[in-house]
């Protein structure tokens, strides 16, 4: 091989290992192994960059606006109040909700359809008394089936398009990868349908550990008048180290502060409220200063300015890595931590000192406004209020309907490409006042962009340096007793393995230009083989971390690692089947 090669393998090595021990973002670790890519030589700054100009990440974008209009005005919520019904078997409930999510998250992103959906499940499943991790799981599942229906249904197939192009090929038809796609999504479907009530276990989400246990999480004591913390700040009365509980209210003359900062001021009978573990209330008996209470419970707080809210943790979080205390959580937040799940369990002990976690579930109780503010920022990947009623239509939602039906037309009929359809209907919304323009820029995901973007330098190493057609002649060796079919199937597992270690699209770009390789090797057309990783890398499956409406469910349905894995398999296995028969039919060799 050539050095070119060399360094080529030395990065990608690099790329997935800080990937996969989640060292540095995302963005940042890919636009890093591009670049040094380009200094060492291995690819040109035309090449480097390439994906900064290609029409897939800009359509992407566009995309992502249109998902915000949808979300913001509900126009999905009709959908989603006739889902579901009242329980009248697993399987029943399963299929009215999953054929709706799969069919909007053909034409639509399927972030805000799965985040929508998720307290709705939760509210079902409470009211008609089952568990919601027999449904969270399918409901991610289907949106990620539903997205290969269409070439706009999920980024992998645009960045596949975008491919495709940039290397002289037609780009994707709206409804050319519909082919297999479509026969995919509804054998996944089925095998969720007749399965899941089987294969996944019922687990106690968050939401109902804290309703079951609402016991543990409440503490309230009284300031002694004229006692050791009358006139003291909170921190000068360490009430900021407790064991097992933390400070999230005070009550004074009919006024409520929460959350409370360290500086605040405590004056003889004050209410305080604690929340955390009753196990763990040692330290408030013994605090000198603080008398019981006969308000017990959580329940007495003041609903009309607090309430409890779920909030899911994403890769992309500035929370992740770090412990509450380090962020100053409350204050900044204006929200107080009562309790925190990670991997299905709930954590124990000094909440302040856990370091969060990708996927980790917070129940916050904070103010009614708090999603409001915060639902759009990267700090939550997904904010759901407990026990809250669903968001209304807005009079704009038919509006944001027709312009959704509009793109899907103009591009279907071929009358004016994907991109071109897009962003004139992210311009339209504007202009029509769906979105402010602040909106507009908010609802896209730049880290998301930056990953498939930078990524497209990788994709070029591979194939310039030969890397490429070595690894296509390595396929070829392999499997080449099962002729076509076979070196198919070896290309669609070598997706697999990658898609779960690194982001989905970055698996597309690095295996795209192996897809076409492998074909020239075999002197056949390269679009089934572009067809199988586009299909591989769009399913995932597997793990949480795979797919971003994975990681959303995590926390809500209470899941652990290992659940994921025992529906996901046999998707997986389903899926790779289905490539290897399906694609040559949908695009002969």
């Amino acid at each position: 091989m050539t050095w070119q090669a060399w360094i080529t393998i030395a990065v990608i090595i690099t790329t997935v290992v800080v990937l996969v021990r989640d060292l540095l973002p995302p963005a940042l670790t890919l636009l890093g192994g591009t670049t040094i890519l380009l200094v060492t030589g291995v690819i040109d700054v035309a090449q480097a960059f390439s994906g900064f100009c290609n029409p897939a990440p800009i359509t992407i974008g566009a995309l992502y606006i249109i998902a915000r209009a949808v979300d913001k005005t509900g126009a999905l919520q009709p959908i989603v109040a006739r889902t579901l019904g009242e329980g009248n078997g697993q399987k029943t409930s399963l299929a009215r909700l999953l054929f709706p999510v799969a069919g909007s998250s053909a034409f639509l992103n399927n972030t805000p359809i799965v985040a929508m959906m998720i307290p709705q499940v939760e509210n079902w499943a409470d009211r008609v008394g089952v568990s919601p991790s027999k449904y969270l799981i399918p409901l991610s599942y289907a949106a990620v089936l539903g997205g290969t229906v269409t070439a706009i249904g999920t980024a992998t197939n645009l960045v596949v398009s975008g491919l495709l192009e940039e290397h002289g090929f037609a780009p994707l038809g709206m409804f050319e990868i519909t082919r297999a796609g479509l026969p995919i999504a509804l054998c996944g479907l089925l095998v969720i349908v007749l399965f899941a009530h089987r294969l996944l276990p019922e687990r106690i989400p968050a939401r109902r550990d804290l309703e079951e246990s609402e016991r543990e999480f409440s503490v309230n004591m009284e300031v002694e008048k004229g006692g050791a913390l009358d006139g003291r700040t909170v921190s000068e009365g360490q009430l900021r180290q407790l064991q097992g509980v933390f400070l999230v209210q005070i009550a004074r003359n009919g006024e409520t502060i929460a959350p409370v900062s360290p500086d605040t001021v405590l004056r003889g009978g004050d209410l305080l409220t604690f929340v955390g573990n009753a196990d763990l209330v040692v330290d408030l008996q013994g605090t000198s200063g603080l008398v019981s209470s006969e308000r017990k419970h959580l329940a007495q707080f003041d609903t009309m300015h607090h309430t409890f809210f779920e909030a899911v943790l994403g890769a992309a979080s500035p929370l992740v890595g770090k412990t509450l205390k380090e962020l100053g959580f409350r204050s900044k937040y204006q929200a107080a931590v009562v309790a925190i799940h990670q991997a299905g369990e709930r954590v124990t002990g000094k909440l302040g000192e856990v370091r969060l976690r990708v996927g980790d579930n917070l129940i916050l109780l904070t103010d009614p406004g708090f999603r409001d503010r915060w639902r759009y920022r990267r700090d939550f990947l997904l904010i759901s209020r407990m026990g809250g009623v669903p968001p209304s239509v807005t009079k704009k939602s038919t509006q944001v309907g027709l312009i959704t039906l509009a793109v899907v037309l103009a591009a279907g009929l071929n009358l004016m490409p994907i991109l071109h359809a897009a962003l004139l209907a992210g311009i339209l919304l504007v202009l029509l006042g769906v979105l402010t323009p602040a909106e507009a820029r908010g609802a896209i995901d730049f880290d998301v962009i930056i990953v498939i973007a930078a990524a497209f330098g990788l994709g070029a190493a591979v194939e310039t340096s030969g890397l490429a057609e070595k690894i296509a002649l390595s396929l070829n060796g392999t499997f080449s007793f099962l002729g076509p079919h076979g070196v198919l199937l070896g290309l669609a597992l070598a997706t697999v393995v990658l898609r779960e270690l690194i982001t989905n699209n970055a698996a597309a770009v690095l295996l795209f230009p192996i897809a076409v390789a492998t074909a020239a090797y075999l002197g056949l057309d390269p679009r089934p083989f572009v067809m199988a990783v586009a299909l591989a890398a769009a399913t995932s499956f597997l793990t949480p971390i795979g797919y971003q409406t994975n990681i959303m469910v995590y926390g809500p349905g209470g899941y652990k690692y290992t659940d994921y894995f025992r529906l996901g398999l046999p998707l997986t296995l389903m899926v790779i089947i289905a490539i290897v028969l399906l694609v040559p039919v949908a695009w002969p060799f």
